[in-house]
């Protein structure tokens, strides 16, 4: 069976960009928090998304820190700092304009041998995961919930609660 996903955003105004589409358009303010329900199959439960600009080479799942004052992404790689989400959408470019998960069930690109309940860290690949333990590239307040390849080829299930990298530098 084929993993899909039906976020639907609970609050009926900011319905105009869905979670999982791209847009060259800007439709709403950066930086606009929106909560939604996985009507979807695999009944990921209620998350949280943040909607931002996009960054070169972006992929669904891809793992990128971002930017609270200008709302401006970087796919995730060693000694990052600050917030991170999960794209819900192929945001390739910084013209393109889409949605971060940052709370609740996500789907992320991880590296070949993740496992279950592991805690992710920047991976070699920019906008992946690994759980090979890298002093301070640790993306704290995530965790998985499926070993690679549980929902697709190249991807786990991560569980999280407003995810963020320090490297290391914070107490």
């Amino acid at each position: 069976m084929a993993y899909t996903t039906d976020w639907q955003i609970l609050d009926p105004k900011m319905r105009v960009q869905a979670i999982n589409a791209v847009s060259t358009v800007k439709n709403h303010p950066l930086g606009t928090r929106v909560r939604a329900v996985d009507r979807g199959s695999n009944e990921n439960g209620e998350g949280e998304f943040i909607y931002l600009k996009g960054v070169t080479n972006g992929a669904v799942g891809a793992w990128a820190t971002y930017n609270l004052d200008d709302h401006s992404t970087t796919l995730l790689a060693a000694n990052a700092i600050g917030p991170v989400g999960v794209m819900m959408a192929v945001l390739d470019a910084s013209t393109d304009f889409g949605w971060l998960q940052i709370f609740g069930k996500a789907v992320g690109l991880c590296d070949a041998g993740f496992d279950d309940n592991d805690h992710p860290y920047a991976g070699a690949t920019a906008g992946s995961v690994t759980d090979t333990v890298t002093a301070g590239d640790r993306v704290k307040l995530a965790r998985s919930a499926s070993d690679i390849d549980g929902p697709a080829t190249g991807m786990a299930e991560f569980e999280l609660a407003y995810p963020f990298m320090d490297d290391a530098l914070a107490a």
